[in-house]
């Protein structure tokens, strides 16, 4: 194994053939800039109307409030907008010999949908060995037949193998993904969830990003993009949330070589480099605690934004709230388990300290500014008032400038940006007033120790 470096002075292998090329510690240093910047003028500007918020209320609720409705959110912005103009990822690189891969499937109760998964395992066209591992973790329905149905009529090229490993029991996520874990035969491992479409080329563009990326890379996290948004006002608005905001995020965190997260619906991983942190941890968080036990050895986390594979989202409010619940209560179990990731020297260190953030920062949207909007709307300009506006032009900045960069990913792969009005409306308008006190219980639900369970199926 590759022994963990500073990634944050590594230089990337196309410098050369730049005729002028910004470090990546410089592109940090630039945004961290920018960002201070903003966050130093929006609180001169803040003065008058932290003074008239202090009489109303007291001085600390007066800086509480506007810190975490809009100098921090500002920071944010900023930061990410400077950030995605500058980045400038090399291309990914065709190799002569392309290695096996094992590729893990969890699947409980995924009778409607696994029959596609699988269809879409058979239609990649990647020069490797795939050993496609179906892990069924004791499903009540008619996941296995349907699995072994579509495995009798499959017409597989001669390096796609598909096996099931029945696990009658129902065991978790965790534990039936560290059981295909120990059933690969390949030195890279592959996950997608079980209601998942892989496009024919998607492990060909997320190994070759991992091959060319730099050299302690034990994981690269691939692209999420929603399938079924036409099936509900809400999985509209998530298509928008996962081509915009976490493919946004995921640039930036990538960028300074860090992501915080592998997600488990089609990551990449060094199988030596999840043995060596114990694989996934039994939590609701699975992916999200593994990944930071990556970070924590030293290891460089990447991301490969043009190998996408489609997945389902919730189409109900109710599947919605436990998904992004239990999504909150992974980021605080991965929190208490790699605390001393807050002190470690790299850039990515700085992305640990903005989630730290996240609460403060739902709770204050949760019981301040959703308030003060209603007050706002009545006249009342206490809360939401003239520089929450400031973040306006900042969100817009870099929601246009992501938009470009994924636009122009989906031309080079031939998929088209679909219009989807009213699902942008609502992303834009009501999105984060649902999902933020939704969040926000998920982080009280996991700091009171409250039982814990998947709870979208």
């Amino acid at each position: 194994m590759n022994a963990p470096v500073r990634f944050e002075d590594l230089e990337l292998a196309t410098r050369s053939s730049r005729s002028f090329y910004l470090s990546i510690r410089v592109k940090f240093a630039i945004a961290l800039a920018v960002a201070l910047s903003w966050t130093g003028f929006s609180v001169f500007l803040a003065q008058a109307w932290m003074h008239d918020l202090a009489l109303l209320t007291t001085p600390l609720f007066a800086l509480w409030a506007l810190t975490f409705i809009a100098f921090v959110p500002g920071f944010m912005n900023a930061f990410l907008a400077t950030s995605l103009v500058m980045d400038k990822r090399p291309a990914r690189r065709p190799v002569a010999f392309y290695p096996g891969v094992t590729l893990l499937i969890a699947a409980y109760n995924e009778e409607t949908g696994i029959e596609a998964t699988l269809e879409s395992i058979a239609a990649l066209n990647y020069r490797g060995e795939i050993e496609a591992l179906v892990l069924n973790d004791g499903s009540s329905d008619g996941t296995v037949a349907k699995v072994k149905d579509t495995q009798a009529k499959l017409k597989l090229p001669a390096n796609i193998s598909i096996c099931l490993l029945d696990f009658f029991e129902n065991r978790g996520k965790a534990a039936v993904l560290n059981g295909g874990l120990a059933a690969a035969r390949h030195s890279l491992v592959c996950t997608i969830d079980g209601d998942s479409r892989l496009r024919a080329d998607s492990m060909t563009e997320i190994v070759e990003r991992y091959l060319s990326d730099p050299p302690g890379t034990m994981a690269v996290a691939g692209a999420v993009l929603v399938r079924n948004s036409r099936a509900s006002l809400i999985t509209a608005a998530q298509e928008w949330d996962y081509f915009h905001g976490i493919a946004a995020v995921k640039r930036m965190q990538s960028m300074y070589q860090g992501t915080l997260v592998a997600q488990g619906a089609f990551s990449l991983y060094r199988k030596d480099a999840l043995e060596a942190v114990g694989g996934w941890p039994e939590s609701v968080g699975e992916d999200i605690v593994m990944t930071w036990a990556m970070l924590q050895k030293g290891y460089r986390v990447g991301y490969a934004e043009d190998a996408i594979v489609f997945t389902d989202a919730p189409t109900s409010f109710r599947q919605f709230y436990q998904q992004r619940k239990r999504w909150s209560r992974g980021l605080i179990e991965a929190m208490q388990r790699h605390k001393t990731l807050l002190f470690k020297r790299r850039l990515s260190t700085l992305f640990v300290w903005w989630n730290c953030l996240f609460l403060p920062l739902d709770f204050t949207f949760t019981f301040v500014f959703i308030p003060g909007l209603a007050a706002a709307l009545l006249g009342y300009y206490w809360i939401a008032g003239p520089l929450t506006l400031l973040l306006l032009p900042l969100a817009l900045v870099w929601n246009i400038v992501i938009f470009r960069i994924q636009r122009q990913m989906f031309q080079a792969k031939g998929l088209k940006v679909r219009r989807n009005v009213f699902g942008l409306l609502f992303y834009v308008l009501v999105y984060a007033i649902i999902m933020q006190p939704v969040c926000l219980w998920g982080y009280i639900s996991e700091l009171t120790g409250q039982r814990k369970k998947w709870g979208t199926k």
